[in-house]
């Protein structure tokens, strides 16, 4: 096998080495608990607090509406669990979307199970969410809205300013799920009017097993663990201190980064999905054309399945999904892309590549001329395609 080309970035980002040498004096040296009131202890409290600090300056945020969590699974169980908890005494209706990563999905239906009523909103072709769906969606118990801030598959950014503004107005929570989005595109929690925001590390190039759930201060959201004080008594359990500062440290290089990272990723994002889109006869390109994640490409291949198309990419060095990372093992088509309106057959033919800035325009071309083979290949292989190509000749 040749050189690597890794373009699955919206299931795991490299660490980047400034952000692993930022953490490693906190294994070795600086490994106080935080929770200590001796001098060690100390300086690994006051290095949760700048990597606070530092992803509160990326949001807008103040410090003190920064919880560490184990990743961003966890930040989106708490924000629903503990709100439709919190606000209980005012109705038990939520609403969400039927594109939510499973974290919400799976969590909405635990909480259906206890008696919660959801409302899964549909979404357009594009996966963008209707308001005027979303505004009739609206009942006077509802205490929680939770909409992605960007699609994990295809990429699509949500209306987020717009939701908030609709939650707001109604006096309901407002909660986005933007493990996807933080650190791609600018996020402002005041202006974008967020209550609860969820994120993780690994996305924008830190570690793994660290993330966070901004909340607003005022929003009435009770301890998610219980057995300590850790995280002003709302999450308990020894702080991650390596981990929290490399997330500190990823969240301040990707902000830095942004405008530049976005404008190139952008770019080869576009001639990616214009060559696929050229030379790829009967593919079709997912998610919104522009409103999208500025490194998600997402396509669907007619007559070819999806898992087969991957393997074979990862013979030629070329790392690539179906979709989401955590339902990689399952063998039905995605979830989003059946909402999006696609049939069963032509939603199991999905490939999604994301970039990163260490994406090349020759990893592109590569990739594209690997996944023209592997397209023709697997087409010459079924029948389906070949009583196609005879009814069309």
């Amino acid at each position: 096998m040749g050189k690597l080309i890794y373009l699955d970035n919206a299931a795991t980002t490299r660490t980047s080495p400034e952000v692993l040498e930022a953490m490693l004096p906190y294994f070795t040296e600086h490994y106080g608990n935080a929770s200590g009131i001796y001098s060690l202890g100390q300086e690994s409290k006051e290095a949760i607090t700048r990597a606070r600090g530092e992803i509160a300056a990326v949001l807008g945020a103040k410090e003190n509406e920064i919880y560490f969590t184990a990743g961003g699974s966890e930040a989106d169980n708490w924000a629903l669990k503990a709100a439709a908890e919190a606000y209980v005494g005012k109705g038990k209706h939520i609403i969400t979307t039927k594109i939510e990563h499973h974290a919400i999905l799976h969590t909405c239906a635990y909480l259906e199970a206890q008696g919660y009523e959801v409302t899964y909103l549909d979404v357009d072709e594009f996966g963008e969410v209707k308001l005027s769906e979303l505004k009739k969606a609206i009942r006077p118990d509802t205490i929680l809205i939770s909409v992605m801030f960007a699609n994990n598959e295809i990429g699509t950014l949500q209306p987020i300013k717009e939701i908030g503004e609709i939650a707001h107005e109604h006096g309901i929570l407002f909660h986005t799920d933007a493990v996807q989005a933080f650190g791609q595109v600018p996020i402002d929690v005041d202006a974008l009017h967020i209550d609860m925001l969820s994120s993780s590390a690994h996305k924008l190039h830190g570690p793994k097993g660290i993330g966070f759930l901004y909340i607003r201060k005022g929003v009435k959201i009770r301890s998610f663990i219980h057995g300590g004080a850790q995280e002003r008594k709302r999450r308990a359990g020894t702080e991650n201190v390596p981990g929290i500062v490399g997330y500190g440290k990823a969240a301040s290089i990707a902000a830095a980064s942004l405008e530049e990272r976005a404008a190139k990723e952008t770019k080869l994002r576009d001639y990616l999905i214009e060559r696929v889109m050229k030379e790829v006869p009967y593919a079709r390109l997912n998610g919104h054309p522009k409103k999208r994640l500025p490194n998600n490409a997402n396509f669907c291949f007619q007559f070819v399945e999806g898992e087969s198309l991957l393997i074979m990419l990862d013979m030629e060095g070329i790392c690539g999904s179906s979709g989401s990372a955590c339902t990689s093992g399952s063998l039905d088509p995605s979830h989003v892309l059946l909402a999006i309106g696609l049939p069963h057959e032509i939603a199991h033919g999905s490939l999604r590549l994301t970039l990163s800035e260490e994406t090349t325009r020759e990893d592109i071309d590569d990739t594209v001329e690997a996944v023209k083979r592997i397209v023709e290949k697997l087409r010459n292989m079924s029948p389906l395609y070949e009583d196609f190509v005879k009814k069309h000749q």
